[in-house]
């Protein structure tokens, strides 16, 4: 039985986390759940910064970026005395269940809960869109969207000065943000690091793309190199007019989309439906139309790879 359910956020924020909230929320008190909220990820686990929530806590928060619970990360949590004290707290509490909301990092945390006998589901929510088992992650599609937009903007001096700019985007591993706004911003090349490359041939490709079109716009995931250092290189080497914009932490925020508010609210919803029904050591996820449960061990345990199809597509589409 459960009675008693605790929602938390982790790790690096995205939007669609409070959207993410709600539907844990108003999900679980349909069918008369009591429900916690943990301020500040693990830390305030182990802290024991553990509030009630109720439909109006989250009301008018659909719309809002961030995490109203907050986020933090916790040193204390990888050892197994700050795993045993986070436990305690949930059980003197009664709570039968936990709900984390986080990327890898943050499930994995949920994955020792697990095992350590808490019920738990966590729901994918980082702007990498990483996690394996799924096909978008919560935050994912507002960053790409924060990015594109971005993009048609430097364009657009790009084309005015004649310039070849690079956009640095987030993504230490992996090129998804990178690739997928690259693609949608009509990038002339995208540098991924999944995928290698040679500095000498993105200095011919620009060389061409700038001879055919008078500018030239770079795509490059931080994973994949320096975008301040790649710019330099590529000004030393064909001696074109070179800008470099690193967009940095733009991309974590905003309000999220359309398709994020629906599928966060989706997966709060269908975290509760897996508890409810039994599942623990899942994560939910999105594969086509349908919200599925996929177990910790194969959502943290493979990888997800890049579309090398996309890839060579949106190459072909820069030309």
């Amino acid at each position: 039985m459960i009675n008693k359910i605790a929602v938390l956020t982790s790790g690096g924020d995205c939007p669609g986390m409070n959207a993410a909230i709600r539907g844990v929320v108003r999900a679980a008190q349909a069918k008369n759940i009591e429900v916690f909220g943990v301020h500040n990820g693990y830390v305030g686990l182990i802290g024991k910064q553990i509030v009630p929530l109720d439909s109006r806590a989250v009301s008018d928060t659909i719309h809002r970026g961030g995490t109203f619970l907050g986020t933090a990360r916790s040193e204390e949590f990888r050892t197994s005395a700050g795993q045993q004290k986070a436990l305690a707290n949930l059980q003197e509490l009664g709570i039968d269940g936990l709900v984390v909301i986080g990327g890898d990092g943050s499930l994995s945390g949920a994955r020792i809960l697990g095992e350590m006998g808490m019920k738990v589901a966590g729901i994918p929510g980082t702007i990498d869109n990483d996690l394996w088992g799924t096909e978008y992650t919560v935050g994912a599609d507002t960053a790409v969207n924060t990015v594109v937009d971005a993009i048609d903007k430097i364009r657009d001096t790009a084309s005015a000065h004649g310039r070849v700019m690079v956009v640095e985007v987030m993504g230490r591993e992996s090129g998804w943000i990178a690739l997928t706004a690259g693609f949608a911003g009509g990038a002339e090349l995208i540098l991924i690091p999944e995928i290698a490359y040679d500095l000498n041939r993105v200095c011919e490709r620009v060389k061409e793309a700038v001879a055919n079109k008078h500018h030239c716009i770079i795509v490059i995931a931080e994973g994949a190199g320096n975008g301040m250092a790649i710019g330099d290189h590529i000004h030393r080497k064909t001696g074109l007019e070179t800008r470099v914009s690193v967009l940095g932490h733009i991309q974590r925020g905003g309000s999220p989309t359309v398709f994020d508010r629906v599928l966060a609210s989706r997966l709060g919803a269908g975290a509760v439906k897996a508890l409810l029904d039994g599942k623990t050591n899942v994560m939910l996820g999105c594969q086509g139309a349908n919200i599925v449960a996929i177990d910790f061990a194969d959502a943290l345990g493979q990888k997800k790879v890049i579309d090398a199809e996309e890839f060579n597509l949106a190459s072909i589409m820069s030309i």
